[in-house]
């Protein structure tokens, strides 16, 4: 069944079809939240309340407008933005590892490093700037998609990720030299 066809029948509450979209949707949802927020108790509370609302709130997806992968990841977003604006300090948080059991020891250490500096510089950035580059970069949004998702235009978009690339640079090369 289409994403279409299932929310016609989560709307006609048929729970089957809520739980298909959920297994659907779940893990790129979430690999969102997180990048977002950094850790994982909140990136759980952040997706059941995002799959709550696809639940209780159906009825309001238009499929003219978004597909349901934009309209859950707009959702999600408010949801982190409220959060966020809520708790600052929840920008704390852990990006996943890279496991690799035939990197030596050393190389796995100066990956961990890099993805430790990554990390912290991606939490460095302005919230808009940080949500455009996980949408686009992370997730695989088009850009029309993340705007849609963060409710700006295209333009602001890509102005949005060209800052956010050049303070990232910016950062990454001075933590290098330092």
């Amino acid at each position: 069944m289409t994403d279409e066809e299932l929310m016609m029948a989560v709307v006609a509450g048929d729970q089957s079809a809520y739980q298909s979209l959920v297994k659907k949707h779940l893990l790129a949802v979430s690999h969102y939240i997180f990048r977002i927020l950094g850790n994982h108790k909140d990136t759980e509370d952040i997706a059941q309340e995002t799959f709550l609302r696809l639940w209780t709130r159906a009825e309001k997806w238009q499929s003219n407008k978004a597909s349901l992968s934009t309209w859950l990841h707009r959702i999600a977003h408010n949801l982190c933005i409220d959060y966020l604006r809520k708790d600052k300090s929840a920008v704390v948080g852990e990006l996943t590892e890279l496991e690799d059991s035939h990197l030596r020891m050393e190389q796995q250490l100066e990956i961990d490093d890099r993805l430790a500096r990554l990390k912290n510089a991606m939490l460095e950035l302005p919230e808009r700037q940080r949500n455009a580059i996980v949408l686009c970069h992370y997730q695989g949004f088009s850009n029309r998609d993340a705007a849609n998702i963060m409710s700006i235009s295209i333009e602001a978009l890509e102005s949005l990720m060209a800052r956010g690339r050049r303070v990232l640079r910016a950062q990454l090369e001075t933590k290098i030299t330092h």
